[in-house]
């Protein structure tokens, strides 16, 4: 099901770093919750933009081509929130 409405921050956030890491494991460390919780929330992204972002094996995850595509708009917008963070710390 496709939709315009933004999936929740938290899926974002754990597609992200399972990018970066390679891994669902390596993220859920980075993001001090459980392996699970990293692949439900990566299931919930998936299933709101109707596309399958990793392709999934023993050895790990590896982002599809539209994966790829979508990490750099995930990455852009995350990065925009993080330096509007450091900013407001400055007032």
């Amino acid at each position: 099901m496709q939709s315009t409405q933004l999936p929740p921050l938290g899926a974002l956030i754990a597609f992200e770093a399972a990018a970066e890491y390679g891994s669902f494991a390596s993220a859920a460390k980075k993001l001090f919750i459980t392996p699970a919780a990293i692949s439900q929330k990566i299931q919930v992204l998936e299933q709101h933009l109707g596309v399958v972002l990793f392709d999934r094996s023993k050895m790990g995850v590896k982002l599809t081509r539209v994966g790829q595509s979508y990490l750099v708009f995930v990455h852009e917008g995350l990065e925009r929130i993080r330096l509007g963070q450091q900013q407001i710390k400055q007032f």
